[in-house]
C-alpha cells in the first residue's frame, strides 16, 4: 500500500510539473485548446490513462462544474486538479464543463462482476437509496454524476474517500457510505463499473 502511494505521489508529481509547463499557454488559448490539456490525464478519446483517473466526457454539466469549482475553493482536494483549477475562471469552468458534457461517454469495457456480486451490490445500493440521486440506470442527472461504466478503481477510492471523510465536497455522502461496509463498496463499484 505505501509504494503504491509512493509510486502515486511520483507520477502526480511528474503530471504536476508537465501540467505546469503547458498551463501558462492554455490560459490564453481557446475553450478547445483548454481542453485539450485535460487529456493528459482524462485521455485524448475520452479514457482516461489510469483507472483511478475519472472519466469526464459525458459526464453532468452541472457535476463537472461544481467539480472544478470545488477543486478551485480547496472544498475538494487534490495535487494535481487543485493547482489546474486555481487557473481557471468561473466562465472557463462552465465552459469547460459544458465541453466535455456534450462528449459522448466512452466504453471502458469493463467485466459485469459475478451474480454474487451484483446482489450483494444491489442491496447496499437500495438500502442507502443510490438512484434517488444517480437516477435510473446511475447515468446521473445535472449536479449528479454519472456512476455507469465509471472506472471501478476510480469508484471504489471516490467511495472509500467519502467513507473515511478524506473527500469532503459532499458530506451526506459521507454519512452514506458509513452506513455500508468496505465489502459493500467493492461490489458497488464492481457492479457499477460493468454496466
Amino acid at each position: 500500500m505505501l509504494h503504491a502511494r509512493i509510486r502515486s505521489a511520483a507520477w502526480g508529481a511528474a503530471m504536476l510539473a508537465v501540467l505546469g509547463a503547458t498551463l501558462a499557454p492554455v490560459l490564453a488559448q481557446t475553450i478547445d485548446d483548454k481542453a485539450q490539456a485535460c487529456a493528459g490525464c482524462h485521455g485524448e478519446n475520452g479514457i482516461p490513462q489510469q483507472n483511478t483517473m475519472p472519466v469526464i466526457w459525458g459526464g453532468q454539466q452541472g457535476y463537472l462544474y461544481l467539480q472544478l469549482r470545488d477543486f478551485k475553493s480547496g472544498a475538494r482536494k487534490n495535487d494535481i486538479m487543485g493547482p489546474i483549477a486555481q487557473t481557471l475562471e468561473r466562465d472557463d469552468m462552465m465552459a469547460l464543463a459544458a465541453y466535455f458534457s456534450q462528449k459522448t461517454w466512452p466504453n471502458l469495457q469493463q467485466p459485469r462482476p459475478p451474480a454474487d456480486v451484483a446482489a450483494r451490490a444491489a442491496q447496499a445500493m437500495n438500502s442507502v437509496g443510490c438512484s434517488t440521486c444517480h437516477q435510473s440506470g446511475y447515468l446521473g442527472d445535472g449536479t449528479q454524476p454519472r456512476l455507469a461504466g465509471q472506472w471501478k478503481d476510480y469508484l471504489q477510492q471516490s467511495m472509500l474517500d467519502f467513507r473515511n471523510r478524506s473527500r469532503a465536497n459532499n458530506p451526506g455522502m459521507s454519512d452514506l457510505m458509513l452506513a455500508i461496509s468496505e465489502d459493500d463498496i467493492a461490489a458497488c463499484a464492481a457492479f457499477l463499473a460493468g454496466m
